[in-house]
């Protein structure tokens, strides 16, 4: 997977109940879009994440110093 800083992301809920997290890309830390990501959701939690099964990119969500 590769993305970059600014595209939104989608965490699926993996069980029945659980809600999708939606959040945006701070910091591509890997070489070539490749992760690990720092990703800000909406919640305004932040975490560095490995993307599994269950996340999802939409590209290019966020204009360039857009802070939020």
């Amino acid at each position: 997977m590769e993305a970059t800083q600014g595209d939104r992301i989608i965490v699926r809920g993996r069980t029945v109940g659980s809600s999708d997290r939606h959040g945006v890309i701070v910091e591509v830390r890997g070489q070539g879009g490749a992760p690990p990501y720092l990703v800000r959701f909406d919640d305004g939690h932040e975490t560095v994440m490995y993307p599994g099964g269950d996340f999802g990119v939409e590209r290019g969500h966020e204009s360039p110093g857009h802070g939020g």
